[in-house]
């Protein structure tokens, strides 16, 4: 007899619903979160039962329980999923009841598990990526301490003279220990972050689609391996466009009729692959290849909508750079599999 299991997923503690083939609730139990109070439920069910649970917040531990114990893990994309099975009642128990209907009626739709190392990878670079951010915010505090007193540099503060001339600065007693913590702090992070630059510069060299990336204008290295990490398996997407409705950068449509209205882009997918092909963007769109459609964008729509426009052009050279070293253009029927 074929059985299927939904998940409810939270912080602390997880919905897990079991059904049969019929559609009949064997069991609905919520545990703490953690292998043994979930395979108190499900433990008992055969190898390679389905398992179904959105992409929620803390998901990595339970697909790594799964895999480890034999189960099939499935990925849900929670708004498509909302949409297909909204109910007048909602609760924890009703939600994992839902997913697992809805894995036995093959209606789920289901979203990419990145393997563990793209996972590492991942949480690799977006931790580079938060402590430069950082680093950031503490320079801005210094500098808005300095703005206070009329005070600017502007070779900037941060070199060897300008440190010697931020200690020069008769400020009073607060302030300086702001500036000096302030500076104990982002020299903590150098550290760090230059660990993690080597790390990144070693990854860059080992994968040989970095070099093939870094080929567009305004791809590095740090930004090859983000859209590699984020993008994943290049062949999930049937076409360029269809990545670019995955990163969120194509444009909301609402048409009825012979009338469609284009909105904003949608947003979806990744943040992180939106953030740095903007990135991306503001050295690509001086590039000859990008330069003349931008300021004609520009002029029309404004910069942020010209840089946007820009970055989705990006991604699509990307996907062709990455589908053609793949060994030709993919064909996955599904496109866009949802956020992985």
């Amino acid at each position: 007899m074929s059985v299927y299991v939904g998940i409810d997923v939270h912080r602390k503690r997880s919905q897990v619903a079991v059904i049969n083939e019929g559609g009949e609730v064997l069991a609905n139990r919520n545990v703490p979160n953690g292998a043994q109070p979930v395979l108190g439920v499900i433990g008992g069910l055969p190898p390679g039962t389905p398992v179904a649970f959105e992409a929620a917040f803390g998901w990595g531990w339970l697909v790594e329980l799964l895999e480890d114990y034999g189960f099939a893990p499935h990925l849900v994309h929670p708004l498509r999923c909302k949409a297909i099975a909204s109910a007048r009642l909602k609760n924890d128990k009703v939600d994992a009841a839902i997913l697992a209907q809805l894995l036995r009626a093959d209606l789920l739709p289901e979203a990419w598990i990145a393997p563990p190392p793209v996972r590492q990878l991942r949480a690799l670079l977006r931790h580079r990526a938060q402590l430069v951010r950082l680093r950031t915010l503490l320079r801005n505090r210094i500098h808005a301490v300095l703005a206070d007193y009329g005070h600017d540099r502007p070779g900037g503060c941060w070199s060897g003279p300008g440190r010697a001339w931020l200690a020069s600065l008769p400020l009073p007693a607060v302030s300086r220990e702001v500036i000096d913590d302030d500076l104990a702090l982002i020299d903590a992070l150098q550290v760090r972050i230059d660990r993690l630059d080597w790390e990144v510069h070693q990854q860059a060299r080992r994968d040989p689609r970095v070099k093939v990336l870094t080929q567009l204008p305004g791809v590095g290295p740090f930004t090859a391996l983000v859209l590699l990490a984020e993008i994943g398996e290049v062949s999930r997407f049937g076409s360029a466009r269809k990545l670019a409705s995955w990163a969120g950068l194509t444009p909301n449509v609402r048409g009825s009729d012979r009338v469609a209205h284009y909105g904003h882009i949608s947003k979806q997918g990744s943040a992180w692959l939106r953030w740095i092909l903007c990135e991306a963007a503001q050295t690509a769109k001086r590039h000859p290849d990008f330069a003349a459609s931008y300021q004609a964008m520009a002029r029309r729509r404004g910069k942020k909508i010209a840089t946007t426009a820009v970055a989705r052009k990006v991604l699509t050279r990307a996907y062709h750079l990455l589908a053609a070293a793949s060994g030709g253009t993919p064909t996955s029927p599904e496109g866009s599999p949802g956020p992985g």
